[in-house]
């Protein structure tokens, strides 16, 4: 997918979030943190090429929405690795715990190929 797709996806992903946090008066609160952010994650096989530039345009849109973000990166080596972070193709992006591909919420096929 090309870079501008991919922005404008997460971009409207975290508007989503954001949106419903402030709606719900509910904040995406980490544990280990005293603020408030909204949790990413991006979970990618180690050698996943596209990785860095979907971190890069997670920190992008972050900043053009004022949003403050936890950003954690998991690198997937086992299948167990994959089931256990719903990893279902590299990178796999998730904003406060779902996947942003809302189709791939119902996918059960976790793997590191």
């Amino acid at each position: 997918m090309p870079a501008k797709k991919n922005k404008i996806k997460i971009l409207l992903v975290m508007w989503y979030f954001l949106l419903v946090s402030i709606l719900s008066c509910e904040s995406a609160k980490d544990s280990s943190d005293s603020g408030n952010f909204m949790k990413v994650k991006v979970v990618s096989l180690e050698q996943c090429s596209a990785t860095d530039r979907t971190i890069f345009l997670i920190n992008e849109v972050a900043k053009e929405l004022g949003v403050e973000i936890n950003l954690k990166h998991v690198i997937v080596r086992t299948r167990e690795d994959a089931v256990a972070q719903r990893h279902i193709g590299s990178p796999t992006v998730q904003v406060n715990g779902l996947d942003i591909e809302p189709g791939a919420r119902k996918i059960n096929l976790f793997g590191v190929t």
